[in-house]
């Protein structure tokens, strides 16, 4: 089983640089960027310092590459067989701690936006649909620990 992730519209290279991180610590073998979430490299070849600064090396050792025609590309990744899971809020979604992923397939976890999450359209493209449950006051994570959460406990 190959196992992605994809970053659509994340906006602080931080949060990227740790979402790669987090994904070479979980044993990710890609990661798809979309949208304005920035790349690990800047338009002349160099690496980013404010992602290196989170990713600790991870951006150069991980593979990545740019989706340039959402959704289409994703559904063009659904098409090969991949199993998209969407982490996010929303009436479909079904505890995470109760999902259980399809075996043998190629899985793309999805994080989206930090505050807004993905557009409906995007969402409505998802296999599975995942939440991780609020118990406090606050209604979310940041959305790298969110992934975090979701990655450890998805693909146990």
């Amino acid at each position: 089983m190959k196992t992605s992730l994809w970053l659509h519209n994340i906006r602080s290279a931080y949060n990227v640089g740790s979402l790669f991180r987090t994904a070479d610590a979980v044993g990710i073998q890609h990661i798809y960027l979309s949208g304005y979430t920035p790349l690990p490299i800047d338009r002349f070849g160099r690496y980013r310092s404010d992602i290196a600064k989170t990713a600790l090396g991870s951006e150069k050792t991980l593979s990545w590459s740019q989706l340039k025609n959402i959704p289409k590309d994703i559904l063009e990744l659904k098409s090969r067989g991949n199993f998209f899971v969407c982490v996010e809020q929303d009436k479909k979604s079904i505890d995470i701690f109760e999902a259980r992923l399809p075996q043998g397939k190629d899985i793309i976890l999805a994080v989206g936006e930090e505050t807004r999450g993905f557009e409906p359209e995007l969402l409505g493209l998802a296999d599975m649909i995942v939440e991780i449950p609020m118990r406090g006051k606050k209604e979310s994570l940041n959305v790298t620990v969110a992934f975090g959460i979701a990655a450890y406990t998805l693909l146990k």
